[in-house]
């Protein structure tokens, strides 16, 4: 099986999805990897390293088996797509049916990683989390920059420092990422979530589980379950009460295929400190704190907000070596010893799927 790997053309986009380290064992395993040149240079990945991994290089990579991507495809690079041909990455398979649609007249065989089953078989495979823990560690030290304050105590000639207090809504992966990365620095954390199960998790990080008396159910996948209207509205006017208590708040909830939930009201905001900072992490979906603008940093009332997106693209080696090994376990499960055989019984081959091969759904 020939393996793609084109350069990504999204703008800001940095990460590339397979490194050397991965093509190397790809090569290895009875894979054949075909590089476009320059696709790794902005995650630090030269071509050379490539050609000495067992890659070849080329100024065009999509008349390969299959062709693996960070982000979705472009129209322009769809309609380079022919039927039955496999594409992995990034679809966005619940917010952008247009483009899942044109792969589909296309007959791609196209395997979405946000749909990978969060299942103990496919955790190796786990896209979502990988990336998530980059933006968890990053979202950290994004409001370390921003915040006119030291993380940890000092004891100085001067005196001694308070150290920052820091809330972190949402414990996933993201969330217990930041929450790890905030403590390494010496702040003092607290961690929230509806899901009453990672209390555990959240303190075995030597933080501190904010009760704010509203409870939620896990889902099958993972995710907290979306709240009623009531649980809500207690929940923001709870968090609304203890929030100007903190120096940094990083919010991360999401769900998937839904605008993000709003957790902090304008009204919490602004009875911050000044000089305090909101991360969000959700901004690409909405953002969870009500003043957020995505893709922008912009100061309400005293308080920075921060809502960048693809907080993962700006760290782009490690973004990018973790990526590599999900789509690599994905494409060893696709093609057992590098010829594909595709298991429409197997949950994960499934799950993942967006699109079929017209021949093959019939």
């Amino acid at each position: 099986m020939r393996i793609g790997v084109p350069r990504e053309v999204e703008p800001g986009e940095r990460r590339v999805a397979l490194v050397p380290e991965a093509v190397s064992k790809l090569v290895g395993g009875g894979f054949e990897v075909v590089v476009e040149r320059g696709a790794g240079v902005a995650a630090s990945f030269p071509d050379e390293a490539y050609r000495e991994a067992g890659a070849e290089l080329a100024d065009q990579v999509w008349d390969a088996d299959a062709v693996v991507k960070v982000r979705k495809p472009t129209s322009e690079e769809a309609q380079r797509l022919r039927g039955g041909q496999v594409l992995i990455g990034f679809l966005e398979p619940l917010s952008d049916p247009a483009g899942i649609e044109l792969l589909a007249q296309r007959g791609v065989q196209a395997f979405a990683m946000e749909s990978i089953p969060r299942t103990t078989r496919a955790q190796s495979m786990d896209a979502l989390s990988s990336q998530a823990t980059v933006s968890g560690y990053k979202a950290v030290l994004l409001a370390a920059e921003c915040l006119p304050r030291f993380f940890p105590m000092l004891t100085t000639a001067a005196g001694t420092v308070a150290p920052a207090k820091v809330l972190v809504l949402g414990a996933g992966v993201a969330g217990l990422q930041a929450i790890a990365t905030a403590r390494r620095l010496g702040a003092v954390v607290a961690g929230f979530d509806v899901r009453p199960v990672v209390k555990e998790q959240v303190e075995s990080l030597g933080a501190t589980f904010l009760d704010l008396g509203v409870r939620g159910e896990e889902t099958a996948g993972g995710y907290a379950r979306e709240l009623s209207e009531d649980e809500q509205r207690k929940q923001q006017e709870e968090l609304a009460a203890r929030i100007p208590d903190y120096d940094v708040v990083i919010t991360t909830a999401l769900i998937p295929g839904r605008p993000a939930p709003k957790l902090i009201p304008a009204a919490a905001v602004a009875r911050m400190r000044p000089g305090s900072v909101i991360v969000d992490l959700a901004a690409e979906a909405g953002g969870n704190a009500e003043p957020t603008e995505p893709g922008e940093v912009v100061e309400r009332d005293g308080v920075t907000l921060v809502g960048l997106t693809n907080l993962a693209s700006t760290m782009p080696f490690h973004a990018s070596q973790l990526y590599a090994r999900n789509v690599s376990a994905l494409l060893q499960h696709l093609a057992p010893e590098g010829e594909l055989a595709l298991d429409w019984d197997d949950e994960i081959t499934a799950g993942a799927c967006v699109t079929r091969e017209k021949a093959a759904a019939a």
